[in-house]
């Protein structure tokens, strides 16, 4: 009790010191601010001492005073050298209580993202789990019945509300193919877009739907029709892109007609009497091949095709990889020998498949990064040949080779816009040329490389404009082809409807009566001052919302994305979904949950696409 009566406990400063003692009228502290033991004392009604310690011995240090315990409701004060001291906040651990739609939502959640089975919800052990969570009155967890009935209806509100988005935007883009598992043959499509107001990237899935019989083109052209027409497409869609097989460019060749400069005129009536004999047209957008994968075929086929053509090159080639097929196969289909290549290579190696992209350069160049003293001890002890000087050093100059289009790949297989396509095909043949060498880009890519579309998305894009042209005459080709394309775009990218009427107080009929020459036109000026801005401006994606007519090209022309990878990623997913135990699961049923997983419908930060 004497302690608290003591004026040292209240003082302002004291946190400054350590109590010791107290011994009659004194008390005895230590300097927390002096390095070593330094006692101090002072009585214990007045702190005269230690204040005159502080101010000879610390008059540098920014003291801050400390709140008085007796006023728990007062604010730190900071003295004039020291900053205010953070205050803690006071947690509240009172949990809420989960409404009924809140707790169906969180179940639907952790059910759809984590792609776990419906009947979950009758599991027991689920249930108590539920049952700990503090919900509201007559809040429960429906069986699962009841459940799928809420997950039908939360994936109808997901298309009325993608449906709604898409009538607000302009340019959309899609991918497509075609995956097979457990005996099931499924066409999945993506959609992709860009905002207009924030320049961002967004994709969903439009469908995962079963088709059934040969994967003919006229089958695969009336399923993409079909899709895009349920979601009111069939206008906006500025481009697909499929992988290069023959059923699905042959489905957009069909349905292409060649292109005609001149002007026919045609009769209304005419076209609206024919309106029952179009039966069985397509209406397909324009066609994209998957960059991605024609790379892909570079990597493999023409690599190959290339080093088998010389006796030399051929023989160390196909000896080189006939044992690294070896190591992949020994070591996949025996623990022993996994074990073994984990012991004296400190890591796995990895196994090439066909079905992803760079899977056998990944393969080829794990086998190299292992020392060739290593290599060869691992082969003797799995009882495999050991590699040769001459092999080991092919692998690694293939590796090197090979390194700049796995790059590109990996580039172009990312959330890109289309106009990443062009200069990265002119660094890989930048690169090739160094090296002495016929590029098979110029051969796989030349129907792309003085493409219109491409070099429109190119140049629009402020990180790309024209600095990835070499050539001077190509450069001006292209800024021509892009001041042309902004004065037909001008009308589209400044709304009249938009713009207030200005007002005057000269009547309609004074008006008339100043008839003079009409001013010249300045489209094509305005055209080439603001391609002039925007090419000497910055590098941002943002300064495009200073340029009205390139912002609108940049939507149209980079909407498309150069690989199908999107809709790839949609059939793993599909294989975490559709797995063995779940075979009996309805195509209907499969499409659905799939596609509220791919487009996060229950995580999102809001429910609502932006447009």
């Amino acid at each position: 009790m004497e302690g608290e009566r003591c004026s040292f406990f209240s003082w302002k400063y004291g946190h400054y010191f350590e109590f010791l003692s107290t011994k009659d009228l004194n008390i005895k502290v230590r300097c927390t601010l002096c390095v070593g033991e330094k006692v101090l004392s002072t009585f214990k009604n007045t702190t005269s001492n230690l204040k005159k310690h502080l101010e000879s011995q610390h008059s540098t240090v920014k003291l801050t005073e400390r709140v008085p315990p007796s006023g728990p409701k007062q604010r730190a004060v900071t003295s004039a050298e020291g900053p205010t001291p953070p205050k803690q906040q006071k947690l509240d651990f009172g949990a809420k209580p989960v409404s009924d739609e809140e707790l169906k939502k969180l179940v639907a959640q952790y059910i759809v993202e984590e792609m776990l089975p419906i009947n979950t919800v009758d599991s027991p052990s689920f249930r108590a789990i539920i049952k700990k969570i503090p919900t509201s009155v007559n809040a429960e967890l429906p069986h699962r019945t009841t459940f799928t009935s809420y997950l039908e209806k939360e994936f109808t509100e997901m298309e009325r509300n993608l449906k709604a988005t898409l009538n607000e935007i302009d340019f959309v883009s899609t991918t497509a193919d075609i995956w097979t598992a457990n005996n099931r043959s499924y066409i999945g499509v993506t959609l992709h877009w860009i905002s207009r107001t924030t320049l961002e990237r967004h994709k969903v899935a439009l469908a995962c739907r079963r088709i059934r019989g040969r994967h003919t083109y006229d089958v695969i052209g009336t399923e993409i029709e079909n899709i895009h027409s349920s979601y009111g497409l069939l206008n906006k869609v500025v481009a697909t892109v499929t992988d290069n097989g023959s059923n699905f460019v042959k489905a957009f060749q069909e349905e292409s007609s060649p292109k005609d400069d001149d002007v026919t005129f045609s009769d209304l009536s005419e076209i609206l009497s024919a309106e029952n004999e179009s039966d069985g047209q397509l209406s397909l957008p324009p066609h994209r091949r998957c960059a991605s994968h024609t790379i892909n075929i570079i990597c493999t086929r023409d690599v190959e095709k290339h080093l088998t053509t010389n006796a030399e090159s051929r023989a160390v080639y196909r000896s080189s990889t006939a044992k690294c097929t070896a190591l992949w196969t020994k070591s996949s289909r025996s623990t022993l020998a996994s074990e073994t290549v984990e012991e004296i290579s400190k890591r796995k190696l990895l196994i090439p498949t066909s079905t992803r992209w760079n899977s056998f350069f990944d393969a080829v160049k794990r086998i190299a990064e292992i020392p060739m003293g290593e290599l060869n001890t691992l082969c003797t002890k799995l009882g495999l040949k050991c590699f040769k000087d001459q092999e080991y050093q092919f692998l690694h100059e293939y590796c090197m080779a090979m390194k700049p289009l796995t790059a590109a790949l990996d580039i172009l297989q990312g959330d890109c816009p289309y106009g990443t396509l062009l200069p990265t095909l002119e660094v890989l043949i930048k690169k090739e040329n160094q090296r002495g060498e016929e590029t098979a880009i110029q051969t796989r890519f030349a129907g792309v490389l003085d493409d219109k579309d491409a070099l429109l998305a190119a140049a629009s894009c402020p990180k790309f404009k024209l600095r990835w042209l070499r050539d001077a005459g190509r450069r001006e080709r292209v800024k021509q082809l892009l001041t042309a394309e902004c004065c037909t775009t001008a009308p589209l990218a400044k709304n009249p409807a938009s713009v207030p009427s200005a007002t005057t107080s000269s009547s309609q009929g004074e008006m008339d009566f100043f008839t003079f020459e009409a001013e010249p036109e300045e489209e094509t000026y305005s055209a080439e001052k603001e391609v002039m801005d925007y090419l000497m401006s910055g590098y941002d994606l943002q300064i495009l919302h200073k340029f009205s007519s390139i912002k609108t090209i940049f939507l149209k022309y980079n909407t498309p994305t150069p690989s199908s990878a999107p809709v790839e990623r949609l059939f793993s997913l599909g294989g975490l979904v559709l797995t063995p135990k779940r075979n009996r699961l309805s195509d209907k049923r499969f499409e659905k949950l799939l596609l509220m997983r791919y487009n996060h419908w229950f995580t999102r930060s809001t429910l609502l696409f932006p447009p």
